[in-house]
């Protein structure tokens, strides 16, 4: 029986297998709205087969979104564009999962789908960013560093988007904390140079982490809560394993449920050796080390592999994203390949399915 297509629950929910959808963001929202690209985008990969499809990451206020063009949670009017696509992913059999983000200093910049490079000026529909210390991003603007009321507030509009979130309809929530976003600026001693309680020591450093995970947590007290960490940054003196093996085993404890093991994002001068399942070793070691549930990802590209990941034990899911992208029936693909017997083949598709 292959593992990959076997079902796994999590906190009462089941996920009809263990191939899901990553955020992949799509740059294509209005005001923070989702448009009909994200409708098609996301539901297609339920038909597809998705185990979980994640939407992209989206942010809880105005000032988190990566760029202008990103999707938010931080209105009632962005829950209601939410919903309906939210019912498309389950009517389809997959379970819906949401990104909450803070892009931090990252925020306010360009489109990669356009050829602007960097910060978007104030007189282009830009803003000014928060981070933990007033540092930048190599080749951004300066950001703001946040003061106490400001992380207070940073609590308060995560909360508040993991209520309209479960208000459309998501079935999990993940709090993203990866890819030098703001939740791993707060982590990582070479953006967060703090002297206060959100800053020093490891625990000073997670402070912010484990308040937004509460705080989700209280808004969701049944959901699957997923976190998405970098285990590194790639970066001498930076963010590392270890650390990010410690801080999940104090996030589960704070009441998150799996871990989305990721690396890499906080500075421009990161050195990141890649290739086939090259972040596969950082899931193991955290779901080893904190004994804690995980996702991996990166380059994980076929059924085989993601199948040996699993029987190793290194993961209890693999989330991928370009082979998605690539072909957004991955699942059904995959089932064949290994032989997976499964009954969720749209019956509009049933005279595509090879016959063994």
């Amino acid at each position: 029986m292959s593992i990959l297509f076997s079902p796994l629950t999590v906190r009462g929910t089941t996920f009809r297998n263990r191939l899901w959808v990553s955020p992949m963001c799509q740059y294509s929202a209005v005001d923070g709205m989702p448009q009909e690209w994200h409708h098609v985008h996301l539901a297609q990969f339920a038909t597809g087969g998705a185990g979980l499809v994640m939407a992209e990451a989206t942010a809880v206020s105005p000032e988190g979104r990566i760029s202008p063009v990103d999707t938010g949670l931080y209105t009632d009017a962005h829950r209601d564009a939410w919903a309906p696509i939210v019912a498309a992913i389950r009517a389809r059999g997959a379970v819906a999962g949401m990104q909450l983000a803070h892009a931090g200093r990252k925020a306010s910049t360009w489109s990669p789908l356009l050829p602007q490079r960097g910060t978007v000026p104030a007189a282009e529909g830009g803003w000014t960013t928060v981070a933990p210390s007033a540092v930048p991003f190599e080749g951004y603007a300066a950001p703001v560093a946040l003061d106490a009321e400001g992380i207070d507030r940073v609590v308060a509009d995560f909360a508040a988007a993991a209520r309209r979130a479960r208000d459309a309809g998501f079935d999990v929530l993940e709090i993203h904390a990866a890819h030098g976003y703001l939740l791993h600026e707060f982590l990582s001693p070479l953006s967060n140079l703090r002297t206060d309680a959100y800053g020093g020591d490891l625990a000073g450093r997670a402070r912010l982490l484990l308040r937004v995970i509460d705080a989700v947590r209280a808004q969701a007290p049944d959901a699957p809560l997923f976190v998405r960490l970098s285990a590194t940054d790639w970066a001498e003196g930076g963010w590392d394993l270890e650390q990010t093996t410690t801080v999940a085993g104090w996030a589960a404890a704070h009441g998150a449920d799996l871990f989305d093991v990721s690396s890499g994002g906080l500075v421009a001068h990161q050195r990141i050796a890649t290739g086939p399942g090259y972040q596969v070793g950082f899931a193991r070691h955290v779901r080893r080390g904190a004994d804690v549930p995980v996702s991996a990802v990166g380059m994980i590209t076929d059924a085989a592999q993601a199948e040996e990941i699993l029987a190793r034990g290194d993961a209890d899911a693999i989330v991928a994203a370009r082979e998605w992208l690539r072909d957004p029936h991955f699942a059904l693909r995959a089932s064949t390949e290994l032989g997976a017997d499964i009954d969720y083949w749209p019956a509009q598709y049933l005279r595509a399915r090879p016959r063994r």
